[in-house]
């Protein structure tokens, strides 16, 4: 083969080449590609801040004290959730607040002269690992299951008791929800959760009798507000 036959051939070859990128230029990338291509670049990171209910159950006791209970006070707090996608469909949620709670005596408690055992402020930081659902449009509702780890702080004494001491502990927890997406980034979402929390005290009594239990809260976390999607 001649070498003016190759350099022809070579020149065929990049004129083939140039009119395929120049065609390939020219058409419509689809929709759906471009949908994708946005949905690929959506930052892993998501907030919310929600106005929190926490409603604890009424149930707790004091150690060998027949027909003994307790009782707390409900709360309405803000709180801080931090949300990190691994996928479009698993994520894992930190969730940030604190509340405080009166304690009380129930049951038999108050027929012995036992009805304000204290006050303690609770810091519960509960990370749970979540399933979204994707295929529902603005409308996502998830689901998750995970660990929490209660922190009783500013413990004070009420007035039938002194020396309260509740153990901080850790507890499981279980979640449902959604969002509701206006537009990629703002959404409004509604959020309810049950922590497993049952903490082990000990109080001694204005009659100097020390005293311990389990105070059983097991609350619910109600929670809606405003997300954001980085």
């Amino acid at each position: 083969m001649s070498l003016k036959r190759v350099m022809g051939l070579m020149a065929s070859a990049a004129l083939m080449v140039s009119a395929g990128q120049a065609l390939a230029a020219d058409m419509p990338v689809p929709q759906e590609d471009i949908a994708a291509a946005a949905a690929s670049e959506k930052s892993p990171w998501q907030i919310r801040v929600r106005a929190l209910g926490v409603v604890p159950m009424d149930e707790g006791h004091v150690n060998g004290v027949a027909g003994s209970d307790l009782s707390y006070s409900s709360t309405v707090v803000p709180e801080l959730d931090i949300t990190y996608y691994f996928t479009d469909n698993i994520a894992a949620e930190l969730i940030l607040g604190t509340t405080w709670s009166d304690v009380d005596g129930d049951g038999s408690l108050p027929g012995i002269g036992v009805s304000d055992v204290g006050e303690t402020w609770i810091l519960p930081p509960t990370l749970t690992l979540q399933y979204h659902f994707t295929n529902f449009g603005s409308f996502k509702p998830y689901i998750g299951a995970g660990i929490n780890y209660t922190i009783f702080y500013n413990q004070d004494d009420g007035k039938d008791s002194k020396k309260l001491d509740i153990e901080n502990t850790f507890g499981a927890a279980l979640q449902v929800g959604f969002d509701y997406m206006v537009d990629d980034h703002w959404g409004v979402n509604f959020d309810v959760k049950k922590l497993f929390l049952e903490a082990d005290y000990d109080v001694t009594l204005n009659n100097d009798a020390k005293v311990s239990g389990t105070a059983e809260l097991n609350p619910w976390l109600i929670g809606a507000g405003v997300t954001y999607r980085f």
